[in-house]
């Protein structure tokens, strides 16, 4: 018992982002459940996060005020997440459960450009973007196999990007010190307006939602479960894993899901063998970063008092 409380200890944060991308990799399946357009599913998932947020917080009397510029920035950075979630699950449309999920490997390299410009981190660091590289490598060999998924494909690296965007927006959060609970509560409100206004504006949308009882259940499991805990888990081990790291870490999202995919859908998630070899060196550039990170961390290269 105390060598399991032991280990936990150690690899606290680490075991928490894993059960996050699990939780988050289960979102492609319910994707693919719910009957609903992408619009549809997008709105019912932030709502429910937010009220179960509220609920939550009210009943644990944690709830505390903002100031609206606060407010402001966290319901800013819900657009973005709002339209990375309307993205993903358009790309399940377009494509499938695998080929969205696989797409998701890039924001690697995304965040290892983007974060001398939107996060704390102000330095290049070379390795990062030669393992985002390579996970660009893989997506390029599942886009050579498996070109008519191309629009499910283009819709994946968009939420790839996005994806990228708001995590590094978060991990400044997490370090001045905000609360995840109260960040996540208004990005969720954010994303769920952003959607909703969008969808008054498309032809296709309608309120007339066309769920069966499965489906309500799967969506409240999909807001709950998958969104507001695994949304809060995520923002919470920001604080102590690095962005980058918490990104290279959601490349096993896709092993995650196409795993469950191909339980749950058989053969409609089978693809070629192309694709599983693109996928193999998108898993590799995973393991490369801990090995690497750990290594130049261990010789005090790395500065950064966060897990890498």
């Amino acid at each position: 018992m105390n060598m399991v409380k032991a280990f936990f200890g150690k690899y606290k944060f680490f075991l928490l982002l894993h059960l996050t991308v699990f939780l988050w990799g289960f979102t492609g399946v319910l994707g693919k459940l719910i009957n609903g357009s992408s619009l549809q599913i997008t709105i019912s998932r932030t709502f429910i996060a937010f009220f179960s947020l509220l609920i939550y917080l009210y009943f644990s009397k944690s709830f505390k005020t903002h100031t609206w510029k606060q407010i402001l920035q966290y319901a800013g950075v819900g657009v973005i997440i709002g339209f990375h979630w309307y993205a993903f699950f358009e790309s399940i449309h377009q494509s499938n459960v695998s080929v969205a999920l696989t797409c998701l490997a890039s924001a690697s390299l995304f965040v290892s450009v983007l974060n001398p410009f939107l996060g704390r981190q102000k330095k290049f660091k070379p390795y990062e973007m030669l393992l985002g590289i390579m996970a660009i490598i893989g997506i390029y060999i599942v886009f050579s196999f498996e070109g008519q998924y191309t629009l499910g494909i283009i819709l994946g690296l968009i939420t790839s990007l996005l994806g990228a965007i708001f995590t590094i927006i978060n991990g400044n959060f997490i370090e001045r010190g905000d609360n995840a609970t109260h960040i996540t509560l208004y990005e969720m409100l954010g994303a769920g307006l952003t959607i909703a206004i969008c969808g008054m504006f498309s032809s296709d949308f309608t309120w007339n939602f066309p769920f069966q009882m499965d489906d309500w259940i799967y969506v409240l499991i999909l807001g709950t479960i998958c969104t507001a805990f695994a949304f809060l888990l995520g923002i919470y081990v920001m604080k102590e894993v690095s962005a980058y790291t918490v990104t290279m870490t959601v490349n096993l999202e896709p092993i995650y899901s196409i795993a469950m995919a191909l339980i749950i859908f058989k053969e409609d998630e089978h693809m070629s063998n192309g694709f599983y070899l693109g996928g193999a060196i998108i898993m590799l550039s995973i393991f490369l970063n801990a090995i690497i990170t750990k290594r130049i961390k261990n010789k005090g290269l790395i500065k950064d008092d966060k897990l890498n």
